[in-house]
């Protein structure tokens, strides 16, 4: 698989998850929609650009998901810690943000798998 058509479902993935977040809790989730719609959008674009030969986008794009992998390992703990000290309506959002960390890792493997020179 080449690493635009990674960053184009990684991305779509985002989007899923953001609006996953966002149905689960409308009064209070408005960022996951938000974050999860602007990063997707990012990827599907830095994926669409790569496709087209910009060798830079692949690059561009581990880093992105590296800092959303920081970021959603940031989040998740936080979550996952809500969840422990007995906020059991935060079990959702703490599993799908673990999901988002998890892709995003499953993301970064793939892209540097791929060769520098492919699209």
């Amino acid at each position: 698989m080449k690493s635009g058509t990674i960053l184009i479902f990684y991305g779509l993935f985002l989007i899923v998850a953001g609006m996953a977040g966002f149905l689960s809790n409308p009064e209070k989730a408005k960022t996951a929609l938000m974050s999860g719609g602007t990063f997707g959008l990012i990827q599907i674009v830095v994926g669409t650009i790569s496709l087209k030969g910009w060798k830079p986008a692949r690059k561009l794009g581990i880093g992105i998901c590296a800092f959303l992998a920081l970021t959603f390992t940031w989040r998740s703990i936080v979550s996952w810690m809500a969840v422990a000290g007995g906020q059991s309506e935060k079990i959702f959002a703490a599993s799908l943000i673990s999901t988002m960390l998890a892709a995003s890792i499953v993301a970064i493997i793939l892209l540097i798998k791929q060769k520098p020179s492919a699209a």
